[in-house]
C-alpha cells in the first residue's frame, strides 16, 4: 500500500542570527501561528516528494487540499494515482484507488500521533508544541521570498525528528514543509495557489468510495 505519508507520519548547528534579518525564528513562528488563527477555511494545491534515508527510494505526488476549522480536512491526490485522505471530525478515511481500499481510523487516534494534522485542523500551537530555532546547516535551503525555521516536537514523537518550514516573508503563510523522521527519510510538501476564508461545501468532507471498495476499520 503506497499512501504518501505526509499526514500519517504528520511535523544542532544554528546559522548566524542575521540570516533572519530583524526577525527571530520565534517571531516568525508566532506570526505564522497568528495567520492560521485567522484562517477559518483554506484551499491550496500541493506537490509532494518523499525520499527514503540515503536517497535510495523516491515517490512523488500532487493534488489539492481543503480544510475547515475545526477538524475538517481533505487531501486529494491526483497523481500518480488517485488517493484521498479526509477527516469529518470523527473519523479519518484514507482511500487508495489502486488497491480499491479505504481505511477508517478514529480521528482522536490520528490526532494523537500526527503533529501536522493537529496544525492544519487548528488544534495545534507551534510555540506550545515545538521548540523553534533556525534551520540546521545541512537543512538550510534558500527559497525566494521566504523565511526558513526548524521545529522539534517538545514531546517525544515516534516518527518525526524535526520539521523545516518555509514561510512567506510578507503574508506569513506556509509555503513549504519538510518532515524528517528518526531514520533520516523525509517528506517535502510545497503549497501554491493558497486561498483562505473561502466558502467550502459541507459535503466535501463526507467521502463515499466507489462501489466494491474494501473498507478496513482500525
Amino acid at each position: 500500500m503506497k499512501f504518501y505519508k505526509g499526514l500519517t507520519i504528520w511535523l544542532v548547528l544554528l546559522l548566524p542570527f542575521p540570516a533572519f534579518g530583524a526577525m527571530s525564528p520565534h517571531d516568525i513562528a508566532s506570526r505564522l501561528q497568528q495567520e492560521y488563527l485567522k484562517t477559518r477555511t483554506m484551499r491550496a494545491d500541493f506537490k509532494q516528494v518523499a525520499i527514503s534515508a540515503g536517497g535510495r527510494h523516491k515517490r512523488e505526488g500532487a493534488g489539492f487540499l481543503r480544510l475547515e476549522k475545526p477538524n475538517l480536512m481533505r487531501w486529494d491526490y491526483t497523481s500518480p494515482t488517485a488517493q484521498v485522505l479526509v477527516s469529518d471530525g470523527k473519523f479519518i478515511s484514507m482511500y487508495f484507488a489502486a488497491e480499491r481500499q479505504m481505511i477508517n481510523i478514529a480521528a482522536s487516534r490520528y490526532l494523537s500521533s500526527d503533529v501536522t494534522y493537529s496544525f492544519f485542523t487548528g488544534k495545534g500551537n507551534i510555540l506550545r508544541d515545538f521548540v523553534v530555532s533556525a534551520p540546521r546547516a545541512e537543512d538550510k535551503e534558500l527559497m525566494d521570498g521566504t523565511y526558513e525555521i526548524e521545529l522539534v516536537p517538545r514531546r517525544d514523537n515516534s516518527q518525526i525528528d524535526h520539521i523545516d518550514l518555509w514561510v512567506n516573508q510578507h503574508s506569513f503563510i506556509l509555503k513549504r514543509l519538510r518532515m524528517t523522521d528518526k531514520f533520516g527519510s523525509h517528506t517535502d510538501i510545497t503549497f501554491s495557489n493558497v486561498q483562505r476564508n473561502i466558502k467550502i461545501r459541507p459535503d466535501v468532507f463526507k467521502y463515499s468510495p466507489p462501489a466494491g471498495t474494501e473498507i478496513i476499520r482500525k
